[in-house]
């Protein structure tokens, strides 16, 4: 492979003939932005039947070429030079018309979150059908029955259930399955996938990495996937393209990109790559029992209506398990396993129906009032969503300090301690009084982080705190958690779907499948001798992972 590519403006070429054809597109930024382009001077191309690649963390460009693509630009963005040629057909110079009509019928797109890309007020069936009757095909009933089909294509468990059901009734695997049949209702010969997987569960990730491949085979499409996880790109990719601040750094086989890195940033996002090796044995210091659950229930009731029968979900199931001083835990599950739950009723935020939590040996079920508010504020969290926990109204210096000043302290020592917090997860104190849209999503989990630290808690619960972060952002959160809770004498509740995350930080794993714990040991334990057979199918879901792979040594953070 040649040297990292400066190329000179003709396409990066793959051996067939091209449908998407992007010469030289550089798209502009409104003034005052970061940098002057969202992507400049990029040219690639894109085969029938082929899958490309475009790999880059948030900011690189990559899905802002797929909006142009897609006749999608924000409000601000244009392009001031180059073309895309879709079968010979400039995109960039089409009107809204044209452009609406290649849209669904020509080339069809995934966005990363089904739940905002679908109308929340519509059955999925009828948001399937509106498609065809966009473009005026196919009677009512013929529209039905293809949306039935194409749910049963893209192996929904109940065709005929999801047809009725609204989007929020369906898990985020079930609903990006529909954004899949929605994207290929008319059969497109171009599919734009933009981030399509990032937050799923690693065994739902999979099952949507297949049914992209294997449709795209049977159906011969090209697609253009977007990701920032050289896992999936070992997954599904035929070529692949490297992008960095709107410049391509890097563009060839997958194999060879994968195999023989030539520019540092490729190279940097592929060592970040959370991989599958075993965790290094830890040393086991006596134990000083912090934490301690014991028969914890939650079940979830729905009173139902007119036509909808009462229905319960047990999210918990007599839960048991113990905590210890210093120590890092791992719940590990797939959505609906009930780790969430399992985090917030530690912290407060749910009410289980029966059981014990017992913090230093006191039960916070049994305190009330200002005991408990006492005993509470040793119990922070971080969330998966920074920017929906913080206020957008607020500067993010106060949002740290509001828990101190409620707990008493005076509102300048409160933010003094507040920009302290901001330099030790690595921000400026300047940051204090910028608000929340002015920082990326890493900086504002580190934001969210020095908010759980600022009422000096001994335990953080950390419920899915880096799944939707690039994979190399994500190594930064991982390490800097782990630096903290070494530095501040932490414990740590850390909840997420991904073994190889929970592989890098946590001394022991309990692994939770519909309300109960499957299998809890030490994590080197877990990986090297998964008892359980959805263990074994989590850690079989790794992307980029060899079937039937044997685990290498890993090294400690």
């Amino acid at each position: 492979m040649s040297e990292p590519l400066r190329h000179s403006g003709e396409p990066l070429s793959h051996s067939g003939e091209s449908l998407l054809r992007i010469e030289r597109l550089s798209l502009a930024l409104p003034e005052g932005a970061d940098r002057r382009y969202a992507v400049d001077d990029v040219s690639y191309d894109l085969g029938a039947g082929e899958i490309l690649c475009i790999v880059g963390e948030s900011g690189s460009g990559k899905s802002m070429t797929a909006n142009a693509v897609m006749g999608l630009l924000p409000t601000g963005v244009h392009a001031s030079q180059g073309r895309a040629l879709f079968d010979g057909q400039d995109l960039l110079a089409m009107n809204e018309i044209s452009h609406r009509a290649l849209r669904g019928r020509r080339i069809g797109m995934i966005f990363q979150e089904p739940m905002t890309a679908l109308n929340p007020l519509m059955r999925v069936g009828e948001q399937i059908a509106e498609v065809f009757e966009a473009h005026g095909l196919l009677t009512a009933k013929a529209r039905k029955e293809r949306a039935l089909a194409l749910l049963e294509e893209v192996r929904l468990p109940n065709p005929q259930a999801a047809l009725r059901a609204y989007p929020f009734e369906l898990s985020g695997g079930q609903r990006q399955r529909v954004m899949i049949a929605m994207a290929l209702a008319l059969e497109p010969e171009l599919l734009v996938a933009d981030e399509p997987t990032t937050a799923l569960d690693v065994t739902t990730q999979a099952q949507i990495l297949h049914l992209v491949k294997d449709l795209q085979q049977r159906r011969g499409m090209a697609v253009m996937f977007i990701t920032h996880d050289f896992g999936v790109v070992a997954e599904i990719a035929d070529r692949v393209c490297v992008m960095r601040e709107g410049k391509i750094v890097e563009m060839g086989s997958a194999r060879e990109v994968l195999d023989s890195p030539q520019h540092e940033y490729t190279r940097a996002l592929i060592e970040a790559i959370p991989g599958d090796a075993v965790p290094p044995s830890r040393d086991e210091a006596p134990a000083k029992p912090l934490l301690a659950v014991k028969g914890l229930d939650k079940v979830y009731r729905s009173s139902g209506g007119w036509f909808q029968p009462k229905r319960e979900v047990v999210a918990l199931d007599t839960i048991d398990f113990t905590l210890d001083k210093g120590e890092t835990l791992g719940v590990v599950g797939e959505s609906g396993s009930g780790k969430s739950t399992l985090g917030r009723c530690i912290v407060g935020l749910n009410t289980p129906d029966s059981g014990e939590i017992r913090l230093n040996g006191v039960d916070l079920r049994a305190l009330e009032g200002r005991e408990l508010r006492e005993h509470r504020r040793r119990i922070q969290m971080v969330f998966q969503d920074p920017y929906a926990s913080l206020n957008p109204r607020i500067r993010v210096g106060m949002a740290i300090a509001q828990g101190p000043i409620a707990n008493g302290v005076n509102k300048a020592q409160a933010m003094k301690q507040a920009r302290d917090l901001l330099a030790t997860v690595g921000l400026d104190a300047s940051a204090a009084e910028r608000y929340p849209h002015e920082f990326s999503g890493g900086q504002r989990q580190r934001i969210g982080i020095a908010r759980a630290l600022a009422l000096n808690p001994e335990l953080i619960v950390a419920d899915e705190a880096v799944s939707a972060l690039d994979v190399s952002i994500q190594a930064q959160v991982l390490k800097l958690l782990d630096d903290l809770k070494k530095e501040l004498d932490l414990s740590l509740l850390f909840i997420t779907h991904d073994l190889r995350v929970a592989a890098q930080i946590c001394d022991r794993l309990i692994v939770m499948q519909k309300g109960k714990i499957v299998e809890h040991g030490s994590a080197r334990q877990i990986f090297l001798s998964p008892q359980h057979a959805y263990t074994r199918e989590l850690l079989a879901a790794i992307p980029g992972r060899a079937p039937h792979a044997e685990p290498t040594e890993a090294v400690a953070i």
